[in-house]
């Protein structure tokens, strides 16, 4: 009686474990939908950051920031006071209170809120003829980088630490120089992710498309040659250890030609040194991409959005709704896009 127990019991375990596994694996391969939960904001929103399930920041053109604290549910729109004509094309938030928006040019300015969005202070101002900020990561709530094109020749790269109150700019020895017609895209604020061990990842495109990882530059096979054409978005699964290479994905294309879906995706398992294009690529120019875990990617471009969940191997179209952002919850495992005339979307999972 011991024995056979023991072997029901045995095989009870690894009916359980199988039937668990079973259908965690079908539930990681499962579909999501997209829907939209808000629109009509005469806008065009290209800063989303998400910092929960429940509290989502956007920022776009004519000077307006929005806020919900409840999923998309409800949202405060505000038009920041005296710019009511700067495009804020990125956006970084810490909770319903922080966070710290960027304007592109003429000036270039960075801003931030400490109460919500009722007052916006100037923490940073550039009148540099040329000078376009493109986009700005956070590592931690202290330590943040922000990109623009090139000045002089050289990539422009500014750094806080004490939350985006001052920001400083990098020594022209430590910026790495820029190709003839390179330069960044504005696009989601995602061509660059500042990891948790300190290390600067960022892409270009235009004339030529690279990726430079701690101001190292690798070459990417991403379409190029074009002043539309690139890389546009990068995703980065960080993995917290210094002696692995991290996992990398960029997308782009050419968005002046938004339904090629030549070279607009590669996948690099050796820190960008390395690159492989996917089976089926995304269906057409994107402009954002975005890790929910190692072997699970969503991205989004004008033509629509994909989705992955063999490691960016293979995309498959779940909407053809447009969207120019696409986030994961920094505190959560919800996914939101933002896209044009204040559209706002999220990922929703059948039952």
């Amino acid at each position: 009686m011991k024995i056979y127990a023991g072997k029901t019991f045995f095989f009870f375990q690894l009916f359980v474990f199988l039937f668990i596994s079973t259908l965690a694996f079908s539930q990681r391969k499962k579909i999501p939908k997209v829907e939209i939960i808000h629109s009509g904001v005469n806008t065009s929103l290209r800063g989303l950051s998400v910092v929960s399930n429940n509290i989502i920041w956007v920022s776009g053109s004519n000077g307006i920031v929005g806020k919900s604290t409840n999923g998309g549910k409800n949202w405060k729109w505000m038009t920041v006071k005296g710019f009511e004509k700067n495009d804020f094309r990125d956006i970084e938030a810490f909770d319903a209170s922080t966070a710290i928006i960027m304007g592109i040019s003429d000036p270039a300015y960075i801003l931030k809120t400490e109460n919500g969005g009722d007052t916006w202070k100037i923490v940073f101002e550039n009148k540099t003829k040329g000078m376009f900020l493109d986009a700005m990561d956070f590592r931690d709530q202290h330590n943040g980088m922000v990109v623009g094109d090139p000045i002089d020749g050289k990539f422009f790269i500014a750094k806080t630490s004490d939350g985006g109150n001052s920001w400083k700019q990098l020594p022209d020895e430590q910026r790495p120089a820029a190709e003839t017609g390179e330069a960044f895209f504005a696009s989601s604020g995602t061509n660059i992710r500042y990891l948790s061990d300190g290390s600067l990842v960022f892409v270009s495109g235009g004339k030529n498309s690279r990726i430079f990882y701690n101001m190292i530059p690798f070459e990417t096979g991403m379409t190029k040659g074009k002043e539309t054409a690139g890389a546009f978005s990068l995703a980065v699964f960080d993995n917290h250890k210094k002696t692995k290479a991290n996992k990398l994905l960029i997308v782009g294309g050419d968005y002046a030609n938004d339904s090629l879906k030549d070279n607009n995706c590669f996948v690099s398992n050796t820190g960008g040194k390395s690159w492989f294009a996917p089976k089926k690529a995304p269906d057409g120019y994107r402009s954002c991409v975005e890790f929910l875990n190692k072997e699970t990617l969503v991205t989004c471009g004008p033509t629509g959005v994909d989705y992955s969940f063999d490691g960016g191997k293979n995309w498959y179209e779940i909407s053809k709704e447009g969207f120019h952002a696409c986030r994961f919850a920094r505190f959560g495992n919800q996914v939101y896009l933002s896209g044009s005339n204040g559209k706002i979307g999220k990922l929703v999972w059948g039952e």
